[in-house]
């Protein structure tokens, strides 16, 4: 089909939504932040001591956690109808972190700071429990597959579901019968679909990374020029961290992970949890009474799955990802392509949540054909590495068109959506957030990107400088916030103390070895 008759269909159905009689229909979906950061020393150095028992417990604090590295401290918001909320809530967040970190900071950007080899990033531990120790046991299989620099990587993930009232609308303007389960799965695998499609436009608009330290890619092979001593780029890139020097490792390459059905996903991530690797296999599970992976699996559990996007159902306590999927269908879906903003203090801003929330609903509502696996990430790898190139050609359909073009085509696309997620506000903050980021298309140099090079030129400062500048300047930020929500981190407080006490009750109530539980897990 052409571009032009799926934009003709686009219009009928947006058409048909903005005449539904229902000006709301797109407001109020539930959105969510988890916001990784490093903790490091005062002088950028990866934090070797252990997660603040101050900050609670990372295995069952809801809201402060540690991702891949001990250091890595994960911050979770609820879900909220309003960015405003969310963002205040994460600002309260780092403002409690930053009350128990003494001289630590938060590092400001995705890309790790002065690295000295794996050794020096450790590995998140959770206490004596079976599910503390799967945990950590999942995370050293990480370092034996994949070197633990990825683990060193953070960035910020969008939680997204659309208001319950949008699917019966939706299932009308698609003549679909109802708007059962059924219903809401199939239409968020379209959009997963289009994310795949049109997702390169986010790393365009939010990529944050296209400089690292000169210690990221030691020993490796890399084609990154030297802009700075200590500090090596790309002088088109948008998001190295989302290239194949960061995430997208190529020891995944085997994995393919279809999204044209609920069916189709679950049976192909379930294929690769259950299908032994040889490489793995080779490093071994259990060595000398020390256990170095889950197992020797595609992937040892669902979570290793690097995606820019995954289709998410809250699972209950022990229920694996693909089970919960299969239980209750799609209940939201995780946006994982962005890039700590060195530039907000939380590491994301509220136009750019706005953009993404729309954004959504654009991939939801154009029609979504199914996707073959030649489709999938080639204009990514592109826009990752070269995104500002003058005149870059990207593939639509097997054909080439300018990635400008098609932006503002998307960008266009998107216009009547903010319309309806604007309904009633006479300050329009969803127009006015694509406004901004038409102008990052019209002018590159707006980007986050190219502001970041233009920083390091400006400054003469390396990489590793110009973020520890901005870890300093952002923890000052919230040290110096006035009044503090001093409530909230009250409350933040009484969570901590009481996450120390669930995980002394988890420790205690083990009844099982660890290779029993293991066996449970994986239904062996």
């Amino acid at each position: 089909m052409s571009s032009s008759g799926i934009d003709r269909a686009f219009e009928r159905r947006l058409a048909s939504l903005i005449n539904a009689r229902e000006p709301r229909v797109l407001q109020g979906g539930l959105k969510g932040v988890e916001k990784e950061s490093l903790r490091v020393s005062p002088d950028g150095r990866i934090e070797q001591s252990e997660h603040p028992r101050e900050l609670g417990s990372a295995l069952t604090h809801e809201h402060i956690t540690t991702d891949y590295s001990e250091a890595l401290i994960e911050l979770v918001t609820p879900a909220f109808r309003e960015s405003w909320e969310l963002l205040q809530y994460l600002c309260d967040l780092h403002q409690f972190v930053y009350r128990h970190l003494g001289e630590q900071l938060l590092w400001a950007t995705s890309m790790p700071c002065i690295i000295d080899g794996d050794p020096s990033i450790p590995i998140a531990r959770f206490g004596r429990s079976n599910i503390g120790r799967m945990k950590e046991v999942y995370r050293n299989g990480l370092s034996w597959r994949y070197g633990r620099m990825m683990q060193a990587i953070s960035g910020v993930h969008y939680n997204y579901s659309f208001p319950a009232h949008f699917w019966p609308v939706l299932a009308a303007t698609l003549q679909a019968q109802n708007a059962n389960q059924d219903f809401i799965s199939a239409q968020y695998f379209g959009l997963l679909r289009n994310y795949r499609r049109y997702g390169w436009l986010v790393l365009y608009l939010f990529g944050n990374s296209p400089a690292v330290c000169g210690s990221f890619v030691r020993g490796r092979e890399h084609t990154l020029q030297e802009l700075a001593p200590g500090t090596l780029y790309e002088p088109y890139a948008t998001s190295l961290r989302m290239s194949d020097l960061g995430y997208r490792n190529k020891s995944q390459s085997g994995v393919q992970i279809s999204v044209n059905s609920l069916e189709e996903y679950v049976r192909d991530l379930t294929a690769a949890v259950s299908t032994p690797n040889p490489e793995y296999e080779r490093i071994g599970v259990k060595v000398d009474g020390e256990y170095r992976q889950l197992n020797t699996n595609l992937l040892q559990i669902e979570n290793e799955y690097y995606s820019y996007i995954r289709p998410k159902r809250v699972a209950r306590s022990g229920e694996r990802p693909t089970n919960a999927l299969r239980r209750g269908g799609v209940e939201y879906v995780e946006f994982r392509a962005l890039d700590v903003s060195a530039f907000d203090p939380v590491g994301v801003n509220q136009n750019k949540l706005r953009f993404l929330e729309a954004f959504a609903a654009l991939c939801v509502v154009k029609p979504s054909d199914p996707i073959g696996a030649e489709e999938l990430d080639a204009n990514h790898q592109l826009v990752a590495h070269r995104g500002r190139e003058p005149g870059l050609q990207l593939n639509r359909n097997g054909s080439p068109i300018e990635l400008r073009a098609w932006a503002l085509e998307l960008i266009d696309s998107m216009r009547g959506i903010c319309e309806l997620l604007d309904y009633g506000d006479p300050q329009r903050p969803y127009a006015a957030a694509l406004e901004l980021q038409q102008a990052k298309i019209d002018d590159p140099a707006l980007t986050p990107s190219a502001r970041t090079l233009e920083e390091l030129r400006s400054t003469g400062e390396s990489f590793a400088q110009l973020a520890l500048r901005m870890s300093r300047v952002h923890k000052a930020y919230f040290l110096d916030l006035y009044p503090p929500n001093e409530q909230r981190l009250a409350e933040f407080a009484a969570e901590a103390r009481e996450s120390l006490e669930r995980q002394q009750a988890v420790e205690a109530a083990d009844r099982v070895t660890f290779d029993q539980f293991l066996a449970s897990y994986f239904g062996t």
